[in-house]
């Protein structure tokens, strides 16, 4: 079959897509690279989600590495994928795989790959593993293998727990002591997901919700945007609590409510956090951001003389370019976020740590915070839509945009404009549009961010008018 990584990594629908076989192909496929560079020596770590059947499938890539003479370090349960690529960067490890499908509703299953550095694989080297995929699969290359309770006798697979070493790398970041002390009433949701008992493990007096194990995850996405956090946000309104952390499936991302139980979006954590980072832990760098992230960032960037990045959407591109400069935070609006001083990665954890030692240095609410920023830098307000299109009405939008796009939208002109991932109108008072066809689906995606929620939705009523011409 044709296997595409997609933003970070291959996913499929399990037993459709995502079958032993095609991941045996996929795996192969990986030792093949890993040897073929060198890397295969130095070892591999393999983690798991709490997914339908990840255990399993772990155990089968680790049995495929068994097979070519790569050992193997599994961890002994579910982990975080963060987690994971710290192993991968604290054991200099040649690569990590994490098999998780992240935020993907429960039907799917996915494989990600870390390369050495501790992060998402670079463009480039997914390119090449979809290569060797191909040529293993025209050419009849046979999987090799051992199995599972053999490799594990010989030593050649060996199960681990990864999580005292990521803890301890967090506790050494964050002022643990600093936030138990100021009291904050925190509660976190990890979704069913993996990132269950991190946070409570670091601060004894955090509660969690949503913790079992539930493949099902609830009949819901394990994907923290507003929709999916009803029960978190109930919790805040009844004044139980001060602040709502979410874990995506596999901890990379995160999401938040406030004080008021109103979502708290990546976009405002990013805000919030940047600042913290600036002022309260005087650290220093550039900035990443992604092509649909909010330009509150630019903003605060401009306001504290620090260079700016602006990426296609996916991590990948933010990790390549943390890896090349001196980055003090990057981010995008899906909810995952990076900082220096860690790995080039996203870490949900990590950063809803972050977001309590903000609350704890300044003793605000999330909401208080990101309100005191916006009095000076201006108040924003952001809406994202998704709409199904056809893939020969999508080509000729593509077509459209790029042999003759407008000048003027919603009677606003276009003083610039951004075509590296989608389309993206820039207006003279900041505002924006970007119109992003999916590369991988039958789906539009409209982005907008203005002075007013009356401006983005005209901005994105606009877009559906352009999509239909």
């Amino acid at each position: 079959m044709q296997i595409r990584f997609g933003t970070d990594g291959w996913r499929g629908i399990i037993a459709l897509d995502f079958t032993f076989e095609n991941l045996s192909l996929v795996a192969q496929a990986t030792m093949d690279y890993l040897n073929r560079e060198g890397l295969g020596n130095k070892g591999l770590i393999i983690g798991y989600d709490r997914r339908f059947m990840s255990r399993d499938f772990a155990r089968r890539v680790a049995e495929v590495a068994a097979g070519n003479f790569i050992n193997v370090r599994l961890t002994e349960d579910f982990a975080p994928t963060p987690a994971v690529s710290w192993a991968v960067h604290a054991t200099g490890a040649g690569a990590g795989i994490m098999i998780t499908a992240s935020h993907n509703p429960p039907e799917y299953n996915g494989f990600k790959f870390k390369e050495a550095f501790g992060g998402s694989a670079l463009p480039v080297t997914t390119k090449i593993l979809e290569g060797i995929v191909a040529y293993n699969s025209e050419n009849g290359r046979r999987v090799v293998s051992v199995p599972f309770e053999e490799a594990v006798k010989k030593g050649t697979i060996v199960l681990f727990d990864p999580c005292e070493s990521y803890c301890h790398q967090l506790s050494r970041y964050v002022d643990l002591d600093l936030i138990a002390k100021s009291g904050i009433k925190a509660v976190v949701d990890p979704m069913y997901g993996a990132g269950c008992g991190f946070i409570p493990r670091l601060l004894a007096k955090v509660d969690e919700i949503h913790a079992c194990e539930n493949p099902s995850f609830g009949g819901l996405p394990p994907e923290p945007i507003s929709q999916n956090l009803q029960e978190l946000s109930a919790l805040l309104k009844n004044g139980r609590y001060q602040v709502g952390l979410a874990l995506d499936g596999d901890a990379d991302r995160i999401g938040a409510v406030d004080e008021n139980g109103d979502f708290f979006s990546s976009h405002c954590i990013f805000t919030v956090i940047l600042r913290h980072l600036i002022e309260h832990k005087k650290m220093t760098g550039a900035v990443v951001k992604t092509v649909s992230t909010t330009c509150m960032i630019n903003l605060l960037a401009e306001k504290f003389g620090l260079e700016l990045f602006e990426t296609p959407i996916g991590f990948k591109h933010i990790c390549e370019l943390m890896l090349k400069h001196d980055i003090l935070m990057g981010g995008e609006e899906s909810g995952g976020l990076g900082v220096k001083g860690h790995i080039p990665e996203r870490d949900g954890i990590l950063l809803g740590l972050l977001l309590l030692e903000a609350m704890a240095v300044s003793g605000k609410g999330l909401r208080q915070l990101l309100n005191e920023t916006m009095d000076e830098i201006g108040h924003f307000y952001y809406q994202r839509i998704d709409r199904r299109i056809e893939d020969s009405a999508k080509l000729r939008l593509i077509a459209q945009l790029q042999s003759d796009p407008p000048t003027t939208i919603d009677g606003q002109r276009v003083s610039a404009t951004n075509f590296s991932d989608g389309f993206k109108f820039i207006f003279e008072n900041g505002d924006w549009l970007l119109i992003r066809p999916s590369g991988t689906e039958p789906v539009l995606r409209l982005y907008s961010e203005a002075g007013s929620q009356e401006q983005v939705e005209r901005f994105l009523g606009q877009a559906i008018v352009i999509a239909e011409c």
